[in-house]
């Protein structure tokens, strides 16, 4: 069974009545338990449902733009007034965009329960243009803020909450930390984040996770920024960029440069989640498997969670990074899915009776 980490009796209470899953023995695919495997595997084996996606490109304070991509759902049978459908945001991982398996399946499920989703793509990883030699990060939520600002004005009286899945779920939570009650948003569920970015490095620069995911993540940061390599060499020695051969190396000659931080390890501090955690004002659900080389266990904010009653942890002893695959052939719902699913439907019919179970 998962542990079922909450200083909150009575978020305790709700998640068990209403998002039960959380409470279930999570049964792994027997033969791709381990955590890697389980890793390496998801974007391979789980299906791709298909989805029409409506793209908005909005603009930014510094002159750049971010491309939405909306799943309106306008054949929804549980909410046909668009006015006050319930709506996620979804925030992909590193290099991820809304092609992504996970974020196909997450839609999939809301689609189901009658919401509309819109997706956050980063900046420059879309397919669309860079108008300003900026990208993104973990730590810096302004792009964010803009597009939760933006999609709360057109839809104010629509339930709002969010999802973020590995960086997405570290840049969500850097940004809970910051705005605390301040936000729109009425709850968040947070998926395979990194929480130390400092152990995360560390572990993924074991050789044999460096062979597996570091050095592909590597090549993957240097390919999203080599097309607009015209614009950003304006700025940074691109030369030098593509000769990284870690996250590690890519983020001190690049992204703490991009965002003005003395030294890499004052990016990595600013983008731990953990040192936040305890100013989130909102139900957030996180969930993590302790096999995660992207986010190891002992780096999970145990007790610091237990110093927030907003915030409940779910921690798997298998399920590795954004896997959590189950059944014989794990093609369509994973455990993750679920968690998702029974969270965000928890939330928006009966997120009025968390603190007063």
């Amino acid at each position: 069974k998962p542990q079922l980490v909450a200083s909150n009796n009575r978020f305790c209470r709700f998640l068990e009545e209403y998002c039960p899953v959380v409470t279930e023995t999570y049964y792994p695919t027997i033969w791709c338990w381990e955590g890697r495997v389980q890793t390496l595997l998801r974007p391979f084996i789980t299906s791709r449902p298909q989805v029409l996606y409506r793209n908005e490109l909005i603009k930014t304070a510094d002159g750049g733009q971010i491309s939405l991509d909306w799943f309106d759902n306008n054949d929804s049978l549980y909410y046909p007034d668009a006015s006050t459908r319930p709506t996620v945001l979804l925030l992909p991982g590193l290099t991820g965009t809304s092609k992504e398996s996970y974020i196909l399946h997450m839609i999939h499920q809301s689609e189901t329960l009658g919401y509309r989703c819109v997706v956050f793509n980063n900046r420059g990883i879309a397919g669309e243009d860079l108008l300003t030699p900026r990208t993104y990060c973990a730590a810096n939520t302004e792009d964010l803020e803009t597009v939760i600002h933006h999609v709360h004005s057109l839809y104010p009286s629509a339930p709002f909450m969010a999802a973020g899945v590995s960086m997405g779920g570290m840049l969500l939570l850097n940004y809970l930390g910051k705005t605390g009650r301040d936000t729109p948003l009425m709850a968040a569920a947070i998926f395979s984040a990194g929480w130390n970015v400092f152990e995360s490095i560390e572990s993924l620069e074991k050789p044999l996770n460096w062979l597996l995911f570091n050095y592909y993540l590597t090549t993957c940061l240097q390919s999203s920024i080599n097309r607009h390599r015209q614009i950003l060499e304006k700025l940074f020695d691109m030369d030098l960029v593509m000769k990284a051969r870690t996250i590690r190396e890519f983020d001190k000659q690049f992204t703490s440069v991009m965002f003005g931080y003395r030294t890499i390890d004052d990016y990595y501090e600013d983008a731990s989640p953990c040192r936040k955690l305890k100013s989130v004002g909102i139900p957030v659900l996180c969930l993590n498997s302790v096999d995660d080389v992207f986010s190891p266990g002992h780096a999970i904010p145990v007790e610091t969670a237990k110093q927030n009653a907003n915030i409940a942890l779910v921690l798997t002893s298998c399920g590795g990074h954004i896997g959590f695959l189950e059944g014989i052939w794990p093609r369509k719902c994973t455990y993750m899915d679920r968690v998702f699913k029974q969270f965000v439907q928890a939330m928006f019919e009966h997120g009025n009776k968390i603190f007063s179970m």
